[in-house]
């Protein structure tokens, strides 16, 4: 079952610096990062101290969510390096599928070719850079919309048009960039880091490994795996910073009782736990009393986060997924993914019902996330505003999340 729902205007673009480098390796990504930003990034970075524990430290200043520059620096070190979540196996299942996503300035498809093979590559055409594709769909190739220049679906050019005479050329050298990517589980991900060379097989014990640390087997015991089923998308975006949004996912329930009691009522908020890994926070809840406890919530709640913008929220037979794209300094996109257990695929009836609650309960969660952000964006910006401070016992996530950006910016 899939809902149809109302298009978001298309992206701005991006304010940082990608190339293709067709020197002398035609297929090498270089990121030009100009060392006049850089260092000022640097500077921002080390004003928060990862070192200082929980009970004393202080938050990241407020010009982590508002320097564009820093913003700048952010999507090379942070987006551009490591495994990158993207989108779900259902959207390639099949020979021939396809579909494109932006990540900072890297346009990327994702597809599978007429073997079952998955391949992803930048979404650009080699010849004046037109973007090939949009959305997602089905094809035996990408034609270039602008000059009519063909690729397979294995990154190969096939045809030129028009280019008798051309010298210095070789069709084998202008194939599409291609990108690294894997799944696990029902995800798709994807590493950009021009010093990773794709491999035909890739090994899902390192992915795992890579991506999730040692709480892997921990998705797999509370239900993340490929028997879900694609339900249906939800998009907004929030007039505030990425991290923001991260962040508000990461206070551990700290805010659930003032600003969400529809959802407060459903979960025991005093069973409240948060679990640390390498690149991993996982925050779990009892449901409600059995008197309230609903065929939609069930008897638990595992809210998983995956560095570096990835949320994972599993709750009786639902998934959800929240990925959270940043658009600029001051903006993001929020992409809100819904799965269902296999076994309830066919019952339309309980379908309708939890997604009939989905609107009360979590449409209105999800605006007063909203609400919340764009507030909490507007008070950093102020100059009121400089830094803050931790509650200890429930942001335990919040501050592994900044510590590990540290990590990743300073390195």
């Amino acid at each position: 079952m899939t809902l149809l729902l109302k298009p978001i205007t298309r992206l701005s673009l991006f304010q940082t610096h990608f190339q293709i480098n067709n020197n002398n390796n035609p297929r090498a990504r270089e990121t030009s990062v100009s060392c006049s930003w850089s260092h000022g990034a640097h500077k921002i970075v080390r004003e928060f101290d990862p070192k200082i524990p929980i009970e004393k430290a202080i938050t990241p200043p407020s010009s982590w969510y508002t320097d564009p520059s820093f913003y700048a620096f952010e999507l090379d070190r942070v987006f551009y390096r490591g495994w990158q979540a993207v989108g779900y196996t259902e959207q390639i299942q099949e020979p021939r599928d396809f579909f494109s996503g932006r990540l900072g300035n890297v346009e990327f498809v994702v597809c599978r070719d007429d073997n079952g093979k998955i391949a992803a590559f930048h979404n650009v055409c080699r010849h004046h850079a037109s973007l090939l594709v949009s959305g997602s769909g089905k094809t035996s190739c990408f034609t270039c919309p602008y000059h009519g220049w063909t690729y397979g679906l294995n990154g190969e050019l096939r045809k030129a048009t028009r280019i008798s005479g051309i010298e210095d050329f070789s069709i084998n050298d202008f194939g599409l960039v291609p990108i690294k990517v894997a799944t696990w589980g029902p995800f798709v991900i994807l590493n950009m880091d021009n010093e990773i060379l794709q491999k035909d097989n890739i090994d899902t014990d390192n992915v795992a490994s890579e991506w999730l640390g040692s709480s892997s087997e921990l998705f797999s015991l509370n239900g993340v795996d490929t028997t879900l089923t694609y339900v249906c998308r939800r998009e907004y975006i929030i007039e505030c910073n990425w991290k923001v949004f991260c962040d508000n996912y990461l206070d551990g329930g700290y805010h659930v009782p003032f600003a969400h009691k529809g959802l407060a009522s459903g979960l025991s908020l005093d069973s409240y736990t948060t679990s640390i890994f390498e690149k991993v926070s996982i925050q779990s809840a009892e449901g409600g009393s059995k008197e309230k406890e609903d065929d939609r919530l069930g008897s638990k709640a595992f809210y998983a986060f995956i560095y570096p913008n990835f949320m994972i929220n599993r709750y009786g037979p639902w998934m959800d997924t929240n990925l959270a794209i940043p658009l600029g300094p001051r903006k993001c996109l929020v992409v809100f993914d819904y799965f269902l257990e296999a076994s309830f695929k066919d019952d339309k009836a309980f379908i309708e019902r939890s997604l009939a609650d989905s609107e009360k309960v979590q449409e209105n969660t999800q605006m007063e996330d909203i609400r919340l952000c764009e507030g909490v964006q507007k008070g950093i910006e102020s100059p009121a505003y400089s830094t803050g401070r931790y509650a200890p016992n429930v942001e335990k996530a919040m501050h592994h999340f900044h510590c590990l950006l540290y990590d990743n910016l300073i390195n």
